[in-house]
């Protein structure tokens, strides 16, 4: 029922959360030997959703390691200047989903009220 409410922005809201936890994975193990960097390819995790997949397992599917542009000795491909980045546009469309989705509520409440 949340889809023929709310369109592709409660998914888009879902994917952009799983993204986000993984950019904090990814600046929380910035100091962990080995550890490699990992993005969610939002473009690819929602065409999987609107195939039929699951949000999680679309997530699984469009998760990609990063391709370190200086990798480090000890194998960690986390560079903090990409994961900032990631982190703020991931951030800003994060809000601009829930302003839509704030919109649509809106729209519904004036409707459910006669307005």
């Amino acid at each position: 029922m949340s889809e023929s409410l709310f369109g592709i922005h409660g998914t888009a809201l879902q994917l952009r959360s799983q993204r986000l936890a993984l950019i904090t994975s990814n600046i929380a193990n910035a100091a962990t030997p080995g550890y490699k960097a990992r993005d969610l390819d939002f473009a690819a995790a929602l065409k999987a959703r609107n195939e039929g997949l699951g949000t999680d397992r679309a997530a699984e599917k469009a998760t990609r390691y990063r391709v370190p542009v200086m990798p480090s000795l000890d194998g960690n491909t986390v560079e903090m200047a990409t994961e900032q980045t990631a982190f703020a546009e991931n951030a800003v469309a994060y809000q601009a989903t829930l302003g839509f989705l704030r919109g649509r509520i809106e729209t519904l409440t004036r409707a459910l009220k006669g307005e």
